[in-house]
């Protein structure tokens, strides 16, 4: 519920902004789209370099990953929703499920402060975009997956950073 009330309190403040009604004195407006942009830099900033589990290329490299594809909007005090959008290299791309739970692992790792985390694929690029969508979005079915010693073994030889 404080989810809900923080992202009408988030949309309001922006109505409020963008219409000139509010000034942007206290509340939540101190941090306002220029600190949700900063944010966004600093989420791309980590999800960049990881890699590719087939090429030897990052995700940046590959343009998986792009500073356009990363969203970041300010939902309570010190509290964001990050919004990830990434286009697998090829529509029937096999490791697509793989590749968001590296975005997803890392994310939870390295970002310094306090987020809800929705991973996507961009819309229309997969061929099974929806299905995947709700695997790396299911925080069971992440858990799960990171049981299995193959599959954390693969996930982090992608995320760790090169030396």
């Amino acid at each position: 519920m404080s989810l809900v009330s923080g992202l009408l309190s988030h949309t309001l403040g922006r109505v409020l902004r963008l219409s000139g009604l509010h000034s942007g004195a206290g509340g939540h407006a101190q941090g306002g789209p220029a600190m949700e942009q900063d944010r966004a830099l600093e989420v791309y900033d980590i999800i960049r370099t990881i890699r590719d589990p087939e090429k030897p290329n990052t995700l940046e490299e590959l343009e998986v990953v792009t500073e356009s594809c990363v969203e970041v909007h300010e939902i309570g005090e010190d509290e964001y929703l990050v919004i990830i959008r990434f286009t697998p290299t090829v529509p029937h791309c096999s490791l697509a499920t793989l590749i968001g739970l590296c975005l997803r692992i890392k994310l939870q790792r390295c970002l310094p402060f306090k987020h809800k985390l929705e991973i996507y694929i961009s819309e229309g690029a997969h061929s099974t975009e929806e299905d995947i969508n709700k695997q790396i979005n299911d925080k069971e079915r992440v858990a799960a997956a990171m049981e299995n010693p193959n599959l954390r073994e693969i996930v982090e030889q992608c995320v760790t950073e090169p030396d």
